[in-house]
């Protein structure tokens, strides 16, 4: 019985000492640990934008000039037709993700 006398007090005493002190620190307000994810992954998805387009326009000028240069082989016209075909399907899916992203932070 005095164990759960004194086990009881020390709950309260710590709920009441945590609950002070802690309640001077939230002014409800985004806390910075939640401020440095979230400008780290903007900087990643900026990041990741720019790096985006200059891939995409190579693996077309790859697509490209593997096509152009097959000489007739139509296992490279292929492969060249799907690295096009890929690499366009990918830049606009990076490109619509964006938006969508944009398009949610706008509603929030």
């Amino acid at each position: 019985m005095k164990k759960f006398i004194f086990l009881f007090k020390f709950c309260f005493i710590l709920v009441c000492i945590l609950f002070f002190t802690l309640e001077n620190f939230s002014f409800c307000a985004t806390p910075k640990i939640v401020n440095t994810l979230t400008k780290a992954f903007e900087n990643i998805e900026d990041w990741l934008l720019k790096l985006a387009t200059p891939a995409a326009a190579v693996a077309v000028g790859v697509g490209v000039f593997m096509k152009k240069f097959s000489f007739g082989d139509e296992e490279k016209i292929r492969t060249s037709k799907k690295i096009i075909r890929g690499s366009l399907f990918s830049y606009g899916f990076l490109l619509a993700l964006d938006l969508i992203l944009q398009a949610i932070k706008s509603l929030i």
